[in-house]
């Protein structure tokens, strides 16, 4: 039963971490309110960085499904397959 508690006290204070307070969210432009804390992207290269970070992340989270679902290694020498056969 304490685990439980432990638990859903960590949900709790994890969610307070994640929304912005209300002081944050007046300095937050309109895209980013509510989500984030503190002054927000200053200048059109900061949205130009964000802009390139999310399209790295993005591909990256791509690439990775995409080598985990289907990976393409077929031949019979891959270390992939002695470690497959060994179980």
């Amino acid at each position: 039963m304490k685990t439980k508690t432990f638990l859903i006290l960590l949900f709790a204070l994890s969610l307070q971490m994640v929304v912005a307070c209300p002081v944050c969210e007046k300095q937050q432009p309109e895209i980013t309110r509510g989500l984030t804390h503190g002054a927000g992207p200053q200048s059109n290269w900061d949205w130009v960085i964000i802009a390139v970070i999310t399209a790295i992340t993005l591909l990256t989270l791509v690439f990775a499904l995409k080598y985990i679902i289907k990976p393409g290694e077929k031949s019979s020498d891959h270390i992939k397959q002695s470690i497959l056969t060994n179980l």
